[in-house]
């Protein structure tokens, strides 16, 4: 059995799509769905349970990530654990290889390929995404793709993680590149911001969760960093991708000046969130 915690704050409109695509193609008895509501004020919980005894349902009353993955955690009985957020696209069989891959010796934490689906999006947007994707950190890391599956002791050095913002980050800093696969032939979908707007919002999260990592972590976080020779190393690659570094500096600047109040104040808590990617 592989179990999915799947933590859920007001994730309506999309927590069903999740689940349907993980219940499709599993093999009876294979996996253990485990979905975490927490302080949701719409119908999340409602949507996860009208799919029967086939996913477990622990609702929290207060919203809180890092407390609705502790709460799945404690739940989950399988050897493997998958981590799921409810906005992403996943199916069993790719569930099924990421545990698989588990099985190699030395290896504790794996991630899926990422497809981040624009077609929705601006063309700002998409040319951010575009660039995004080539740098060696985003290729390499485990991180922004909504999906880690870890082996029994990989889940006991999460749980000591600190509560920070930035969990995935978090993750996979964790774990040495020798312990750490992204796994070729899985797939996730994860859905980018429509406007440049929601794009700004989501990166200025992720400036802040960063920072707040650093001054926890003492520089792992440092692994994770692009540098100026990565950005030019994608261009002299691809040079047609040098239109896209402009549209990539300018929403690195714009989201670090915006990011500057709140790590000033020390506000670790306010969830920027991007709604575009979630409406139907």
């Amino acid at each position: 059995m592989i179990s999915v915690v799947v933590p859920a704050h007001d994730e309506a409109p999309v927590i069903g799509r999740l689940l349907r695509g993980l219940l499709a193609g599993a093999r009876p008895g294979e996996l253990e769905i485990i979905v975490v509501p927490n302080g949701c004020t719409d119908d999340t919980e409602r949507v996860a349970r009208s799919f029967g005894d086939a996913v477990e349902v622990v609702p929290l009353t207060r919203a809180g990530k890092y407390a609705a993955l502790r709460a799945g955690d404690d739940r989950a009985t399988g050897a493997e654990v998958v981590y799921v957020d409810a906005d992403v696209e996943i199916g069993a069989a790719d569930v099924r290889r990421l545990a698989f891959a588990l099985h190699e010796s030395g290896v504790l934490a794996v991630a899926p390929e990422r497809v981040v689906a624009t077609g929705r999006s601006s063309w700002p947007v998409r040319w951010y995404y575009d660039f995004w994707q080539e740098l060696p950190v985003v290729r390499e890391g485990l991180f922004g793709r909504g999906v880690i599956a870890v082996a029994p002791e990989a889940r006991r050095r999460l749980r000591a993680l600190p509560e920070v913002m930035g969990d995935d980050l978090a993750a996979s800093v964790a774990f040495t590149p020798a312990e750490r696969r992204v796994v070729p032939g899985t797939r996730v979908v994860v859905h980018a911001p429509r406007t440049l707007g929601d794009l700004l919002r989501r990166r200025v999260r992720s400036v802040t969760a960063t920072t707040q990592l650093q001054q926890v972590s003492q520089g792992a976080v440092d692994s994770a960093r692009t540098t100026r020779a990565d950005l030019v190393r994608v261009v002299r690659g691809r040079p047609s991708a040098a239109p896209k570094l402009v549209v990539f500096l300018a929403v690195t600047v714009v989201t670090r000046r915006r990011a500057r109040r709140p790590i000033r104040s020390g506000d670790f808590t306010t969830w920027l969130r991007d709604e575009s990617s979630r409406a139907a």
